[in-house]
């Protein structure tokens, strides 16, 4: 298998499924286009990915890439481009419910298989203190959405409604069962 995904927690991910893949990274431009919705946004990318460096799959590899982007009253948050960005981020989150998509796609030679998991994520209100230490930690800026719940933004999050793993940014169980579909 080939990881299409620079990301360290998709490999810790992947490799809870199988130890024997090798990450190739596609380089894409992951610019969201007008009026494009969450999850047609992130099947995108993550096909785009794939095909990307299906070049690289040898005759029985599959290529498995994904794409995440968090999603609050309408609007995509990617990861933050700034500390202002973030902080912008963080007060539209605070308090509120939003949605994680993730989009998965696989590559096995002509056959291309994709899906989309969302899960529900409520936070707590957050201080402006709260969001100044969260940036400074460095955890946020590499995240979609500026936060890692895997990480110190855990404390921050009251509920999930949903695969704990797409919010990290695999969704395993989908993607397993993807993987079992294959030809």
């Amino acid at each position: 298998m080939i990881l299409a995904s620079q990301s360290p927690r998709r490999r810790e991910l992947l490799s809870q499924l199988t130890s024997d893949f090798r990450v190739v990274v596609a380089d894409v431009d992951e610019s969201l286009l007008p009026g494009e919705a969450p999850d047609s946004y992130v099947r995108r990318l993550a096909e785009l990915k794939a095909r990307t460096v299906a070049h690289e799959a040898g005759p029985n590899e599959a290529v498995i890439a994904a794409d995440t982007t968090v999603s609050v009253c309408g609007q995509i948050l990617n990861k933050p481009r700034d500390k202002a960005d973030f902080l912008r981020m963080m007060s539209v989150l605070s308090g509120q419910t939003h949605q994680v998509y993730t989009g998965l796609c696989i590559i096995q030679a002509s056959d291309v298989r994709t899906d989309v998991v969302c899960t529900d994520v409520s936070m707590r209100v957050l201080t402006q203190a709260e969001c100044e230490t969260y940036w400074l930690s460095g955890e946020p800026q590499d995240k979609a959405g500026g936060y890692g719940i895997q990480g110190l933004a855990a404390r921050f999050v009251r509920r999930i409604e949903g695969s704990y793993t797409n919010v990290v940014g695999l969704p395993l169980v989908e993607l397993e069962a993807l993987l079992s579909d294959a030809p």
